[in-house]
């Protein structure tokens, strides 16, 4: 599962360091959260969640219903009808 920390506060208009300082958590430390190249813990996230005032659920990718992946090329394809 993706994370769209990015997306959200895209969609917020804040900044990465802004929301380091609303957390009171290192930008760097922060930056490597949402980058995906540290595992936060859920009061991490729920510090997040709250400091953008969305549901901790809206801080991750919802797999799409109607998109496949091929199990040999890993390509992933939309299904329509």
């Amino acid at each position: 599962m993706e994370l769209r920390i990015k997306d959200v506060l895209k969609e917020k208009g804040i900044a990465i360091k802004e929301l380091a300082l609303m957390i009171d958590l290192a930008t760097p430390n922060l930056s490597n959260l949402i980058n995906g190249k540290s595992k936060p813990s859920i009061d991490v996230f729920d510090r997040i969640a709250t400091a953008l005032n969305v549901p901790i659920s809206e801080l991750f990718e919802q797999p799409a219903t109607d998109v496949i992946t091929c199990p040999n090329c890993g390509k992933r394809f939309k299904m329509e009808e």
